[in-house]
């Protein structure tokens, strides 16, 4: 009898208004996630309502209740703009050079933190490597525009010492890919070094002394415990990754852009920018940032069937 009212006890708290009610005994936890909900729900769900006016004539001196209803003609317009599909173009070549040089980075170097002994040296290192991501993406643009001026910048000093001319790197669009992921390798690796190291810390300790014990070289242990101990969180983020494919990085492509460079570093985040905002085109602005979200909750949703279909652990 007692086994029984355990075993309902069990049942009435993994309902969903048992969750909820223990969810709400928890006041401190609420309080902390109440800043985090109301920016999630004023920036992000609240906005989605008006992405009704990529199906209407938007006029901002009008009632968006007013507004007629046009269908696909923003759309359609969209579709035949050869700048929207070079924008399209320059999104996925960029975002497939930073998934396969810069998305790595962060995993080797959790994998390299966890091997320093020395508390002290490896945060310092910790440190070092976190910083940059505090650093805002004009501060760095403007670093990046010192070392490789024509008038003084270290980069082309030296390149005048090797018997080189100097180069106007920000002005040439064949380096505009190269800088730019570097620039986000430099800047946050480190940080998203932070929830491998975190999920590393998860791992028993005893499978390393074992591995040890067997004779286990050190690249022996990170293959065999630490990567397969970590396996699921790597998954989590690449899918996460995948469903931000159409979204590169507004604040660090508008600053390094500029009008010699444009052809390759226009993406869809700065051409929504330029002709909803600049050019007023607010409904045709908002079909292609529909046409953005649409495609990233494809991939998203794609990317973690393919996983699950493989075994792994999904986001859903």
């Amino acid at each position: 009898m007692k086994a029984n009212n355990t075993g309902r006890a069990i049942k009435a708290n993994q309902s969903f208004p048992g969750a909820v009610k223990e969810f709400f005994k928890g006041k401190e936890v609420i309080l902390f996630l109440f800043p985090a909900i109301i920016y999630y729900l004023v920036f992000h769900y609240g906005p989605l309502y008006f992405l009704q006016i990529a199906f209407k004539d938007f006029r901002i001196t009008r009632n968006v209740f007013d507004l007629p209803w046009v269908g696909f003609k923003h759309f359609e317009s969209l579709f035949t703009n050869s700048f929207f599909w070079r924008a399209l173009k320059n999104t996925l070549i960029l975002n497939m050079l930073k998934l396969f040089f810069s998305w790595p980075v962060p995993i080797l170097m959790a994998l390299a933190l966890n091997e320093i002994k020395n508390q002290v040296f490896k945060r310092s290192i910790q440190t070092i490597v976190y910083l940059p991501h505090f650093i805002s993406w004009v501060v760095i643009v403007g670093l990046i525009y010192s070392l490789t001026t024509l008038n003084g910048g270290m980069i082309n000093k030296i390149i005048e010492i090797f018997g080189g001319k100097p180069v106007l790197f920000l002005g040439k669009k064949e380096y505009f890919r190269t800088i730019s992921i570097l620039s986000v390798i430099w800047r946050e690796s480190g940080w998203g070094s932070i929830i491998y190291l975190a999920a590393i810390t998860a791992i028993d300790p005893t499978l390393y002394e074992s591995a040890y014990i067997d004779g286990a070289s050190r690249f022996r242990r990170i293959w065999h415990i630490t990567l397969p101990g970590i396996k699921n969180i790597i998954i989590a983020l690449l899918i996460i990754r995948v469903g931000q494919t159409l979204t590169v990085g507004f604040e660090q492509v508008l600053a390094l852009q500029n009008e010699m460079t444009l052809e390759v570093s226009d993406i869809l985040d700065t051409f929504i920018w330029r002709v909803g905002l600049k050019q007023g085109r607010y409904s045709f602005a908002a079909a292609a940032g529909f046409f953005q979200t649409i495609v990233a909750a494809i991939l998203l949703a794609t990317a973690d069937r393919i996983a699950k279909k493989f075994g792994e652990h999904g986001i859903f």
